[in-house]
């Protein structure tokens, strides 16, 4: 018999975390391959993990609620494959077993070792802080330290509320948070060292202040006004809109379209397409397939970057950010965009909007993206300053289509004649795209629309 690690998947080119929602297993039970073990969430998407291995569910490593990194081991499997050289672990329940070293897939070692600012020993294949504590701090626990300068031994002060003590990601922010209020304050060691080589030493009852969660003192608010908690997805995506304002510089370049000709050309074929192919027609598969031929045109707008280098990608993958009934949002990609047919585009626009609003996309649906795609005009919004979806560099937002007295030049004259304007807005990132390549797009993007055929078939 052996054992066999329950790895958390790789759920999304950004995605670094995922918390646990739900078990439906519990040690003990016998599981089969591709078997739901359980439910987890991202800031993107909801999503299941099944088992790997067929056997006993000998360990639980997580529990409920709790944040775990990308690649780390979250359960363990008892197989019933013979083995007489397999050495196996004693076995403890997880609520009394010391706490465990977390492993994980070879392909996420040496990146998430970089990631969390702590050195990489193949020997052990774990990660473990430059000091002599034993004590274990996640990657994503050593990320935050580092990044905000805080030593082995003053992270050997917080609290921790996770299993058996371990320092979660929440204890660390929480400290942080209280640091910069001033809501404690640092006692040195002056008679002495303390056991930690005189670290900043406290009483038992402020440290237990300082990993509590949220200060006590939250500012009055009057009767009148309603205080509403951030779910968890809003929290998310706050989180990463921040980030990617940090991250790239962003420029906004407007153009005005005259989509008179594609308003019309929808309206005619609309009703024959719903009629044949039982699926609705919107505008958003004509945007896109705009996009996918300037994208061609312009590959640099398909890229991302990579510290010092630039990643141009070959497939062209165009995310289309879809509103949810509760009102976040999220981005399922179209893969391949450049290849299908406007048919194809539109039944892949509806069956991935219909995912999204009833929960029920797949992790696959939201990875791999190379652009997107907003239309912000479904919401009555002119024009907009949208933010780059990371790790892209850039996103393109058509505006509401509004009838305009235009001015209309001919060989015969100038007139003045009624059309269907809209406002476009293309945001990219500065550090490799500059304003001339990003003009050219949008004007592109602005002729493929104004060019279009009215005798077009579908």
């Amino acid at each position: 018999m052996s054992l066999v690690n329950i790895i958390m998947p790789k759920l999304g080119e950004s995605i670094m975390e995922a918390t646990v929602l739900k078990w439906h297993k519990k040690v003990g039970d016998m599981v089969t391959i591709d078997e739901n073990l359980l439910d987890i969430a991202t800031d993107k998407v909801d999503s299941e993990v099944p088992s790997t291995a067929e056997g006993v569910l000998e360990e639980i490593l997580f529990r409920e609620n709790e944040v775990v990194p990308i690649g780390s081991v979250i359960a363990r499997v008892r197989t019933k494959v013979a083995d007489d050289n397999v050495e196996m672990p004693p076995t403890s329940s997880p609520i009394d077993q010391p706490e465990p070293q977390h492993k994980f897939a070879d392909d996420h070692l040496l990146e998430q070792a970089a990631e969390a600012a702590v050195p990489f020993i193949p020997s052990s294949n774990e990660y473990r802080p430059k000091s002599e504590s034993v004590r274990f701090y996640s990657p994503l626990v050593m990320n935050i330290a580092s990044r905000e300068g805080i030593e082995i031994a003053e992270l050997n002060q917080i609290t921790g509320t996770g299993n058996d003590g371990r320092v979660s990601k929440r204890d660390i922010l929480n400290y942080i948070e209280n640091k910069r209020s001033g809501s404690f304050r640092n006692k040195e060691v002056t008679n002495g060292t303390s056991a930690n080589n005189g670290a900043h030493s406290f009483p038992k009852e402020e440290i237990r202040n300082i990993s509590a969660a949220p200060p006590s003192h939250h500012p009055q608010y009057s009767n009148n006004v309603e205080v509403v908690e951030m779910d968890r997805m809003r929290k998310l995506i706050s989180d990463h809109m921040r980030k990617s304002l940090d991250t790239s510089a962003h420029v906004t370049s407007f153009a005005e379209a005259d989509v008179t000709n594609l308003v019309k050309w929808r309206e005619k074929v609309k009703k024959e397409f719903e009629k044949r192919e039982n699926e609705k027609f919107t505008l958003t598969p004509i945007f896109i397939e705009a996009i996918a031929k300037c994208i061609r045109k312009y590959p640099m707008l398909n890229a991302s970057v990579d510290g010092e280098r630039i990643l141009l990608k070959k497939d062209v993958n165009i995310g289309m950010a879809t509103a949810l009934p509760n009102g976040n949002l999220i981005v399922p990609v179209i893969k391949y965009a450049d290849q299908l047919s406007m048919i194809g585009l539109a039944k892949h626009v509806n069956r991935l909007a219909n995912l999204a609003r009833n929960g029920q996309l797949h992790p696959s649906d939201i990875q791999d993206g190379s652009f997107t795609f907003t239309n912000i005009g479904t919401f009555g919004s002119l024009m907009g300053t949208p933010i780059i979806n990371q790790p892209q560099v850039g996103i393109l937002a058509t505006g509401a289509i509004k009838k305009k007295p235009v001015v209309m030049e001919s060989e015969k004259g100038d007139s003045i004649a009624i059309r269907h304007m809209m406002f476009v807005s293309l945001s990219y990132d500065h550090r490799i795209i500059d304003g001339g390549l990003g003009s050219l797009f949008l004007s592109a993007f602005v002729n493929e629309l104004e060019s279009f055929d009215l005798n077009r078939s579908i």
